[in-house]
């Protein structure tokens, strides 16, 4: 994802224009602006709703509902504490308060310096091995704030 690239309207048009023949073309077309832009501008929302005549509320709450979607930028690496019960239990919210902490940031922000935001997830299947985090997708399990400062410094130095 090429995080913060400038908004090209006309380009955009054109990858649009490729989807809007096909059933059910606003998740491809989202997926198309989450790569490009690493969010969805809303300048890409508006121009999505002009093309496909469809409202801003429904491109909204489409890509309001898929975690995959972000509606505004987000650090270079994403981050996600696993707040299900089973992770919770074995101690996510305690990774969680840490991560903020460490970070100065809530879940759902990004870092002034545009390297790390920390997003919502609910539930990650691996419970038998939580607490569990994601970076960038990626499970890590049977964490601990030793390794989730690991991760986090490792980072860093990229």
């Amino acid at each position: 994802m090429n995080h913060l690239k400038e908004i090209d309207l006309k380009q955009f048009g054109i990858i649009i224009d490729r989807f809007k023949d096909i059933k059910g073309p606003l998740i491809p077309i989202l997926h198309e602006a989450e790569n490009l832009y690493g969010y969805i501008p809303i300048e890409i929302q508006n121009l999505i709703s002009q093309k496909l005549k469809i409202s801003n509320a429904e491109i909204n709450g489409v890509a309001s509902f898929y975690t995959m979607f972000h509606t505004e930028p987000t650090g270079k690496y994403q981050i996600g504490i696993c707040t299900g019960t089973t992770c919770h239990l074995n101690g996510s919210s305690k990774l969680l308060k840490h991560l903020e902490q460490s970070l100065d940031i809530k879940e759902g922000e990004t870092t002034s310096d545009g390297q790390f935001t920390i997003i919502p997830v609910k539930c990650i299947g691996n419970c038998d091995v939580g607490p569990n985090i994601t970076v960038d997708g990626r499970v890590h399990n049977n964490m601990n704030i030793k390794k989730l400062d690991k991760i986090i410094e490792d980072l860093s130095k990229r």
